[in-house]
This record gives C-alpha cells, structure tokens and sequence, in this order.
C-alpha cells in the first residue's frame, strides 16, 4: 500500500512522466524547491527495489543539483530503498526469494553470521544497492539494525565521491571527441566478452568435473 501511495504522489507531481525526458526531469524537480527533494527521495526509494536501477538516480543527482543536496538525497534515497528492499524480502517474500538468490552471494553466509556488520559495510561499500543484495541479507541471519547501520557505513565513500565529482566526470566527458566513445566502446565490447568467455569456461569445466565425480562414484 505504501508503494502504491507513494508511486501515486511521484505521479501527480509529474515525476513519473518525466523520467524519459531527463532535461525536463532536472527542470522541474529544480522548481519544485523542497517537494522536488521529497519527489527524488520517494521516487528512488520505491522504484528501486523492484528493478530500477539506483546509480540512475545517484548519477542523476549531482547534474541537478550542488553536490551537498546531491549527496543528501542520495543518501536518503538510497538507505530508504534499501530498508524498503530488506523490510519487503524478510517478512513478506522470505520463503520465494530464498530459493532464488545468485550464487556468487551465499559463500558471504558464515561470515555474517560471524561478522554480521563488517561483512554488510564491505558488501555495500563493493556492490552497493542491487535488488539482489537487498534479499540476500533480508534472507540472512543479519539483524534489520545491524543491515541498516552497516549499509549507512558502507555506502558514505561511494556515494560521496559520485556526489562530489558527477558533475566534473559530466563534463569530461561530453568534451570527449567521437573517436574516444568509439575506443570506449570496443574496450568495453572486449572486456564483456572475455568475461563471458572466461565464465563458459569455468562452467564447462566444473559440469566436466562433477561428470568425472559420477563416473568415478
């Protein structure tokens, strides 16, 4: 009910329309004074954890506004989604999400059991606020006050610098000639497929090892 409430109120501030028109977005959130923070931090908080990526709107912040409000919101924004996404996993769809949580997450199982915070703080810290994050610590044996204040610690660095140097990074890059976009480009084409390459690979060997681990039993 409350995201529906707040998905209501970021549309009749016209935030929702807007969201496919970024110049107009910053514009109107801009003249929208302080209902333009709230618009920000509501829209982010409950988009997020159902699919919206959050470095949009972390981007996002410092072209509209100084960096210190960008950071505030951000901030706001990003801890309130990430208690929205935490909360939603652990007392309403434990049971489903469980059985669906990737892999690469379940070997930071004992070391929050044994080092709840510190494994938080550095889970957000590297991965920051992906959905699946969310549901793997709701999922845990982490305490929700323990989940909250290790996210707040662990988010301050990243989310700080993206505030602080967004707009300076914006505007290296527009300045960038075509040709550089195009070396980017190819550079990360490269790399997205040597690491496909390299997980087939690891793949197809551990499929031919638990091969040789039945012929052998």
């Amino acid at each position: 009910m409350a995201v529906l409430v707040g998905l209501g109120a970021a549309k009749e501030l016209g935030v929702l329309d807007s969201l496919g028109q970024p110049a107009v977005l910053a514009h109107e959130l801009v003249d929208l004074g302080g209902w333009g923070y709230l618009a920000f931090v509501a829209t982010y908080a409950l988009l997020q954890p159902f699919g919206v990526p959050g470095t949009v709107f972390i981007f996002a912040a410092p072209l509209i506004w100084p960096w210190p409000v960008a950071f505030a919101l951000s901030m706001a924004g990003t801890m309130a989604a990430s208690v929205i996404g935490f909360s939603f996993v652990r007392f309403i769809a434990r049971d489903w999400v469980a059985s669906r949580i990737p892999a690469r997450f379940r070997k930071y199982d004992d070391a929050l059991e044994r080092r709840g915070f510190t494994t938080v703080v550095a889970l957000r810290f590297v991965f920051w606020m992906p959905q699946a994050l969310h549901a793997f610590l709701a999922v845990s044996k982490v305490p929700f006050w323990t989940h909250f204040w290790g996210s707040l610690i662990g988010y301050l660095v990243p989310i700080f610098l993206v505030s602080y140097f967004g707009q300076k990074v914006w505007d290296a890059l527009r300045s960038w000639p075509a040709n550089v976009w195009v070396g980017v480009g190819v550079g990360c084409l490269i790399v997205a497929l040597i690491a496909w390459a390299v997980r087939a690979l690891r793949r197809r060997r551990a499929a031919t090892t638990r091969r040789a681990s039945v012929d052998a039993g």
